[in-house]
């Protein structure tokens, strides 16, 4: 870009800001929780009222055990707009990992009021109304009983103090109940295959030298592990006070991706200089420094590949890690061959270890590969390949929208409709209106080629509703016209 045009300089706030943001749903749907959230970060400094990055970054913070952070976001992105559905889940969602069920409770409510079909809000509600039941301690006057249309919910006070009453009721509790000591065999129970990484962590606080190095940002491994030890105490209390297994299994996955971050496969230097280094590679990377990124992970990958067994038992996992660093610099730098080389070396390691979650980041990558050098059937089977293996309904959104998409492009417009149909769905599910429109879009311009026009009209205006309730005057202006195109076939 030559900027000499004002006119493209005015536009590159936004760019910059665009790519931002869907940087961050993409590590998000990865779950690189941290790298997502310094995205976010990022494009807040650009608009730093833009209420869907708050989401977004809420939604990280929850995953990485940090409520109180995604109380926080939650609550800016809620500060113009009280009737913001989604960040009213987000609210309810990080006061239930709070521990402040009947908080929680009320939000989830508001939340199906203004949206009865988003199903988030009627699980929310239930397994809300299953903690309050089933809290050790909780007197009932306490607990809040949901009736009416929720109208003292839209009083000032109330929505500018949320945290400050939400302190006065965790005062209140305090007064009124005691924690009860657990044994250690109670804690091995609750934590269960968790608890040794609860002990390896206290063990790795033992060693002075260790504790006193930094993580790249600058934090004291000594704090991070304490801050992880605590994540764990905290949730040892919320489920001993909940029966809802549904419940435990979620959070204790969401330890597991937090634990396996901390805790290095073989606590040896090697492996903490690894996984620093390893952190350094996406700063480098999307900071536009992919040859620097390149040469530090081929000289890891030497250092990993003289590993023995005994020192890291693991090593084939981490070879992998290293080839899909490696597949990535080489795409940025366009040496696509190279990258495909590197992306399928790490799926056959993930299929050796037999590993779905490093299996599924190979797919991923293979298939942006053939995509962005026009082999779309390729693509395609490597996309069809990860289905099976998708976590969460962002990410089915995003897969099923991309395979999609492809089929478009090959004019294959029935298939391409019906995966646009599975996207629409997956989309409506976590009520996404991002995906919401690109989906929409999708199927409409797939029923166009189809010549049902009909059908294209009513997609058409299903994804300008979602443009407008997102305020997007761009998605807006393309889909009007799409949409003015369609209804001129359908009148003809």
């Amino acid at each position: 870009m030559s900027g000499k045009d004002g006119g493209d300089d005015g536009q590159k706030p936004q760019s910059v800001f665009s790519t931002l943001m869907a940087d961050g749903d993409w590590l998000y749907i990865k779950g690189e929780y941290k790298k997502a959230i310094d995205r976010f970060t990022t494009a807040l400094t650009l608009k730093p009222d833009d209420k869907n990055c708050y989401v977004g970054r809420a939604k990280c913070y929850l995953k990485m055990g940090q409520s109180e952070n995604a109380l926080k976001d939650a609550e800016a992105s809620l500060e113009e707009d009280v009737t913001f559905f989604e960040g009213l889940y987000q609210k309810a969602e990080a006061l239930y990992y709070l521990g402040e069920f009947e908080f929680a409770l009320v939000f989830y409510h508001t939340g199906q009021k203004l949206r009865p079909h988003i199903q988030e809000f009627r699980l929310g509600i239930q397994k809300a109304q299953e903690s309050i039941e089933n809290s050790v301690g909780c007197p009932s006057s306490v607990k809040l009983e949901i009736k009416g249309d929720l109208s003292c919910l839209q009083k000032d006070e109330e929505r500018v103090r949320p945290i400050t009453a939400i302190q006065h009721l965790k005062k209140e509790k305090k007064q009124q109940t005691q924690k009860t000591p657990k044994s250690e065999k109670t804690i091995k129970q609750l934590l269960g295959e968790f608890y040794s990484d609860k002990k390896y962590l206290e063990n790795l606080l033992k060693d002075k030298d260790l504790v006193k190095g930094k993580m790249k940002n600058g934090e004291q491994l000594q704090d991070v592990i304490q801050s992880s030890l605590t994540y764990l105490d905290n949730c040892t209390e919320l489920w001993n006070q909940e029966k809802p297994i549904c419940a435990r299994e979620r959070d204790r996955k969401l330890m597991q991706q937090k634990c396996s971050k901390l805790c290095p496969i073989a606590p040896s230097e090697p492996a903490l200089s690894l996984l620093k280094s390893l952190d350094d590679f996406d700063a480098e990377l999307t900071s536009g420094n992919a040859e620097s990124n390149l040469k530090k992970a081929k000289e890891v990958m030497k250092t990993v590949q003289g590993w023995s067994e005994k020192d890291a038992p693991n090593k084939k996992k981490v070879l992998g890690s290293l080839h899909s660093c490696i597949g990535n610099a080489l795409m940025y730098l366009g040496d696509m061959e190279k990258a495909l080389d590197h992306h399928q070396k790490d799926l056959e390691l993930a299929k050796q270890c037999k590993l779905p979650e490093a299996m599924s980041r190979a797919l991923d990558n293979i298939g942006r590969v053939y995509a962005q050098i026009g082999q779309l059937t390729q693509a395609i089977e490597f996309w069809e390949k990860k289905i099976p293996l998708v976590r969460g309904g962002l990410e089915k959104t995003w897969l099923f929208h991309e395979i999609g998409w492809c089929y478009l492009e090959l004019n294959r417009h029935k298939e391409a409709r019906d995966y646009g149909v599975r996207s629409v769905a997956a989309a409506d599910e976590i009520a996404d209106e991002k995906w919401q429109i690109n989906a929409n879009v999708l199927v409409a311009q797939s029923e166009m080629n189809l010549g049902n026009f009909e059908s294209s009209v009513a997609s058409f205006e299903r994804a300008l509703t979602h443009a407008k309730l997102q305020k997007d005057d761009s998605s807006m202006n393309a889909i009007q016209k799409a949409l003015d195109e369609a209804k001129q076939h359908l009148s003809q």
